[in-house]
């Protein structure tokens, strides 16, 4: 039905109109290009979000996606900067002919091609790739370059207050900004775009530079359309809107926050294999260099770190439903990494879209913390018509997370809870984490506050290990033995409590699913409400190859 609406007349009359008739500048893209991707795609292989398909001769538009992903991408034309980088005359025809046939196939109003945030993205990338696609082009294919490009603006300035209320909505203003700043006869677009996008940052930046989803990833895709946003406003000599600066200036310490001592994001909250080269390009930007704060109470996080070792802990509750379409059920989870190498992990978020496998992700018992009865601490919204047009928001899940955090010469003292069990079993789970000030010793400490209609269900206390960590029990005791590449191993053990090795996921590799361990501690309320456990690194000697010598930590202190 929306489909036909867009193909209707009363659509072309609304988003017609007055054509902007020339680009004043284009943007710089700064997101890594390659240059072998221009070959591929000069023989019609699309290599897009996690997808090949080899196109040949055949238009790419008119092929069926093998994924959600690759389709977004394609029609997004983000890929126009892989032609940009080969820089010759045959990626500039490739490019011309690409949005050519795209004008020609879907520039009249059909979806998905017509949803906001794919338009928001597609209308960045070809006023950023303008130089790309008019060098060389006639008179009548600028004109209707120009045209459509003007179609898909007028179309997303009416359409951007109907996206959700998260990234897409934030999109599709940076979008109009570009817009507004970049094509002539647009003067009051450029105006009213920069009202919205100081409003929306300043309701989707948090003040601790965390975005309104929790999700670690928006961060770096923001960046890297904020900060040429911010270019592009030096260079129409035109100030900034302040929200802009600030939103840059906060968000950058928070790619530190997030960050393992092996350089890759934590994995909360829809967060899945780190864009390395993304990731070092914004970087490139951050004019600060201190350690990263340990506090982000407005995002819901913790960051302890002592030594060589960090451990990043989920401490808030669930964000907003309408931004919550990536949101995960992993409160008071946490992440540990030790020297270059992260050891307690998240499943992650997949990074090949499988459906399955996204909604497991999100479960509580793909994250390193306490699930009650095999259940999560928050619920999705997964499938009908809600999930259909909103996405699997997250709904329910804790409403109150405390926190209290103390730094003494004993190190880094951590005690929080929840009350994502409250109901249907009125429990509230509480987590204590101590590291020691060199980082060789966390101690955990997890206890269940049942309330007067006392519930009696089994617990599993989950910690996924990193696919690169060896895991084998020590003989003749009740602990595991976790060894790294590097050989330095750690040694986990737990008061009174069975410790089982089972087997995990990791979803965040860049090249799909890979196996890995899971430790366990399986248990029951009544029987046992407190649960004790501590990881501690082995001195190992001088020699790599060497028996671990195991140095016991001191007695366990609840």
């Amino acid at each position: 039905m929306r489909g036909r609406v867009h193909r209707s007349r009363v659509y072309r009359w609304r988003y017609g109109g007055r054509t902007s008739d020339r680009l004043l500048l284009a943007p710089q893209d700064i997101r890594t290009s390659d240059p072998v991707m221009a070959n591929e795609l000069f023989g019609g292989r699309f290599s897009l979000g996690g997808s090949v398909v080899v196109a040949g001769a055949k238009s790419p538009f008119e092929l069926s996606p093998p994924s959600r992903a690759w389709q977004e991408s394609l029609l997004g034309f983000d890929w126009l900067r892989h032609l940009r980088a080969a820089d010759n005359e045959v990626a500039r025809a490739r490019a011309r002919s690409l949005v050519a046939d795209w004008i020609v196939r879907q520039g009249k109003f059909q979806l998905p091609s017509w949803s906001p945030e794919i338009v928001a993205r597609r209308v960045i990338s070809w006023i950023s790739h303008s130089p790309l696609i008019l060098n060389g082009a006639n008179r009548n294919e600028y004109r209707t370059f120009m045209k459509s490009l003007t179609r898909q603006v007028r179309y997303l300035r009416r359409a951007a207050s109907d996206s959700d209320n998260g990234q897409a909505r934030l999109l599709s203003i940076i979008a109009l900004n570009f817009a507004g700043l970049c094509l002539t006869g647009l003067p009051r677009l450029q105006r009213q775009s920069a009202v919205w996008l100081d409003q929306e940052l300043t309701r989707q930046i948090l003040p601790d530079g965390g975005h309104i989803s929790r999700n670690p990833a928006i961060l770096i895709e923001l960046l890297l359309d904020l900060l040429p946003l911010r270019q592009t406003f030096t260079a129409r000599e035109i100030p900034p809107p302040n929200a802009l600066l600030n939103a840059i200036d906060r968000t950058m310490p928070m790619l530190r926050f997030f960050r393992h001592t092996d350089g890759a994001f934590a994995l909360f909250n829809g967060m899945s294999s780190t864009p390395a080269d993304a990731l070092a390009t914004v970087l490139a930007y951050d004019d600060g260099h201190g350690k990263p704060t340990g506090n982000a109470p407005h995002s819901g996080y913790q960051r302890m770190e002592a030594g060589s070792t960090v451990v990043i802990v989920d401490a808030g509750v669930p964000p907003p439903a309408s931004a919550s379409q990536s949101a995960h059920a992993g409160c008071l989870s946490f992440e540990m990494s030790t020297a270059g190498q992260r050891v307690i992990v998240n499943c992650g978020h997949p990074t090949i879209a499988v459906a399955d496998w996204v909604l497991a992700a999100r479960t509580t018992a793909a994250h390193s913390t306490v699930s009650i009865a095999n259940t999560s601490s928050a619920r999705f919204f997964d499938g009908g018509l809600v999930a259909r047009y909103a996405g699997d928001l997250l709904v329910g899940g804790p409403r109150t997370v405390k926190i209290d955090r103390t730094e003494n010469s004993d190190g880094i003292h951590l005690a929080l809870s929840h009350d994502g069990y409250k109901s249907p079993f009125n429990i509230v789970h509480e987590r204590i984490l101590n590291i020691d000030p060199a980082g060789g010793t966390l101690r955990g400490h997890d206890h269940f506050e049942v309330g007067r209609n006392r519930s009696d269900p089994t617990y599993a206390a989950r910690f996924h290990l990193h696919p690169d960590v060896e895991v084998s029990r020590m003989s003749g005791e009740d602990a595991v033995l976790l060894t790294l590449p590097s050989r330095e191993v750690w040694v986990f053990t737990a008061d009174g409590i069975d410790i089982e090795i089972e087997e995990s996921v990791f979803l965040s590799e860049p090249n799909g699913a890979m196996r890995t361990s899971q430790i366990v501690l399986n248990g029951n309320v009544s029987e046992k409400p407190d649960i004790a456990w501590i990881l501690h690194r082995v001195e190992t000697g001088p020699r790599s190859d060497s028996a671990p010598e195991i140095t016991e930590p001191r007695e366990q202190q609840s």
